[in-house]
């Protein structure tokens, strides 16, 4: 249930935020928004109230939500255009653009908002730059060759070791292979022989295979201000927005691959693991799924955010709008390429299940 009940949360917040950054800039150009919906009133099983122009509703569904302006051909193939000042097709390029991508920046600050606020509860988590092991993993050698947290790594293969950045680069050059580690404890010198563990890992934007015996740094946190706090949140925020580029670039090249893409009961696993860490790491994941919800949703994908964006400078560098019938097989095409990737990103969830 937990499972369950964390998926739902993340979910909810994550397609509230986005659609009512929509919603917002929607309001302030002056475009009618028709509907308001959190989830899916499926077979009318939820609520829905009107109020004005709008109709605002929450489905019990809470796989999906979505914003009706009036004027915009999109996934629900409106082909209503009377050229009302109210409609999205009557506002200018920049206009398009901000109502357009207000949901991916939406996501964006929701994500710098989770950092700060961890940040700021928590503070800020250093590695120590010093040799010193902080923590142990479980099914690698370095805990079964005795070695302990706060043992302090002096040499590998006669190798004077000075930094925790020495100690990764001499193990990572070298995977399944036999290593000679010495460390202090309580003063005294120990000396064992391990064999590293062969593990695929990205480095420089890369897939590579490194060495490891499974041990960590210490870890030093310390209280972070305000305005630290939030200039963390921007910081985090970028740096997983990068990964999540350079992800996508190596499905691309085949660095990676396509099945390490998961859907809705991927995000269940991840969040039921992270809510029984604890909150804190639920609000954590929540922040780096909104990244890179954001990140899917600025691609120039028909259909998407950024397909609408795509769309709007087209027909600004052609001076004049698309034709219905372009804008429709467009949007059908967009269609068609979002359900192939629901198919897949199924497909994956399922067969993890099974693994």
């Amino acid at each position: 249930m937990i499972y369950v009940l964390a998926m739902v949360f993340v979910l909810i917040v994550l397609i509230f935020f986005h659609e009512l950054g929509h919603y917002l800039a929607a309001r302030s150009v002056g475009i009618r928004v028709e509907r308001f919906y959190i989830g899916f009133n499926l077979f009318g099983l939820g609520i829905k109230k009107k109020v004005g122009h709008t109709e605002y509703g929450l489905g019990l569904f809470p796989l999906g939500g979505y914003v009706k302006v009036a004027g915009i051909v999109d996934e629900s193939m409106d082909t209503k255009l009377t050229g009302a000042e109210w409609e999205f097709q009557s506002k200018n390029v920049l206009q398009k653009i901000w109502f357009m991508s207000a949901g991916v920046i939406a996501n964006m600050l929701l994500a710098v908002l989770v950092f700060a606020a961890l940040t700021f509860a928590y503070g800020v988590a250093e590695a120590d730059p010093a040799p010193v092991v902080g923590s142990l993993s479980e099914g690698f050698p370095a805990a079964a060759a005795g070695i302990q947290p706060g043992d302090e790594i002096t040499a590998v293969n006669g190798i004077p070791v000075q930094s925790w950045a020495d100690l990764t680069a001499i193990i990572h050059a070298r995977p399944d292979q036999t290593v000679e580690v010495t460390w202090l404890r309580d003063g005294e010198s120990n000396y064992t022989v391990i064999q590293t563990q062969a593990t695929e890992t990205i480095i420089d934007d890369e897939i590579k295979e490194v060495g490891m015996i499974g041990i960590g740094p210490r870890i030093i946190t310390r209280s972070a201000g305000f305005l630290e706090a939030v200039g963390n949140g921007f910081i985090l925020t970028g740096r997983w927005f990068v990964r999540t580029y350079n992800v996508l670039v190596m499905i691309i090249t085949g660095k990676a691959s396509l099945r390490d893409v998961g859907g809705p009961i991927l995000i269940a696993q991840l969040a039921g693991q992270s809510a029984q860490s604890g909150f804190s790491a639920l609000l954590g994941l929540l922040a780096i799924i909104s990244i890179n919800l954001a990140f899917i949703n600025v691609l120039p994908i028909p259909a998407l955010d950024g397909g609408h964006i795509a769309i709007a400078l087209v027909e600004t560098a052609m001076r004049r709008p698309l034709s219905l019938r372009a804008r429709m097989a467009v949007q059908q095409l967009g269609v068609m390429l979002l359900l192939t990737l629901v198919v897949v990103v199924m497909y994956n969830d399922i067969m993890r299940i099974f693994q």
